[in-house]
């Protein structure tokens, strides 16, 4: 894997990981803070948790597989990047807009913003 697709997945991983960290295990959530969020080693989980590598490894796997299913059925993340992509389409329309009209729609694109 190259590193420009390793930060990719672990970008991925993280964005889900916000989007569905409370349907997981307390163990998973513990395991991919550490690994993903805190940049642990499975070596340094496994002796904080006087586990082996290959269980945490495991687990951390056995998490991003059910992130991954979790977003096939609910599709948050792929929503987020959807509205997203409208949002700064918004932006780019009201910046070429004149006056109020411009204001009070990039005004509206950033409330829409500010609640995700």
């Amino acid at each position: 894997m190259t590193e420009v697709s390793a930060l990719q997945k672990t970008n991925r991983i993280n964005l889900l990981f916000d989007f569905y960290e409370r349907l997981l295990t307390e163990k998973q959530q513990t395991f991919m803070k550490h690994y993903f969020h805190d940049d642990y080693s499975l070596g340094e989980i496994a002796t904080e948790f006087n586990i082996s590598r290959q269980a945490v490894y495991e687990h951390i796997k056995r998490a991003e597989s059910v992130l991954e299913e979790y977003e096939s059925k609910l599709r948050l993340l792929d929503k987020h990047e959807q509205r997203q992509k409208l949002l700064h389409s918004l932006h780019e329309l009201a910046g070429g807009m004149p006056g109020e009209q411009g204001k009070t729609l990039k005004e509206l694109a950033d409330r829409l913003q500010a609640l995700d």
